[in-house]
């Protein structure tokens, strides 16, 4: 349906955008699977704190969809591109532990601290020179901005693979629970 899948990009642009413009900081505390709108949000949040039994997957490959919303944005800021490449071109997850060693996350915590930890954070940027976290925020996330055109292209080429056999497939292989097999995979 060409109108959800339009109304699937607006969102998912807005997601970003908003994210990134908004004036005050925002905290994310994943715990447990963070996959799609979700995992944008924790990503894209100012400071991320996971738990170590939070689970990071960007699936979209997986389904024959081009990994585009927040991933070919961010990801590469956070953890390298080789790292970026490697997870979502593969779509292997990665636990808390592992996201915060990697970049992906400012911490790790064990499970019962997340929230904990959370709200504290959250209550020193609120306690904390507003001018001066504020104007960080939006200094740093020009680092974002810059790379719009990256992030653009890419909900353009998530978008248009939606309507492509191979999306086709791996949504049929995802509710059947089996593997996809990719009519352009066969074409050798």
């Amino acid at each position: 349906d060409r109108h959800h899948v339009m109304e699937t990009m607006r969102r998912d642009s807005a997601i970003v955008h908003n994210m990134m413009n908004l004036k005050k900081p925002v905290v994310s505390a994943i715990n447990g699977v963070a996959v799609g709108a979700g995992l944008s949000v924790a990503l894209l949040a100012d400071i991320s704190i996971a738990s170590e039994k939070a689970v990071l997957i960007d699936g979209h490959t997986k389904l024959g969809v081009v990994a585009g919303d927040h991933a070919a944005l961010i990801w590469p800021l956070l953890c390298g591109l080789a790292k970026s490449k490697y997870y979502l071109l593969l779509c292997e997850r990665i636990g808390g532990k592992e996201a915060a060693e990697m970049g992906m996350v400012a911490r790790c915590v064990p499970h019962d601290e997340l929230m904990p930890t959370a709200r504290e954070i959250a209550s020193r940027l609120a306690n904390g020179s507003q001018w001066a976290i504020r104007g960080t925020k939006q200094v740093m996330n020009n680092w974002l901005r810059m790379s719009t055109p990256i992030f653009d292209q890419s909900l353009a080429l998530e978008i248009a693979s939606f309507f492509l056999p191979d999306a086709q497939e791996g949504v049929q292989a995802f509710r059947e629970k089996r593997a996809p097999i990719f009519p352009t995979a066969q074409q050798k």
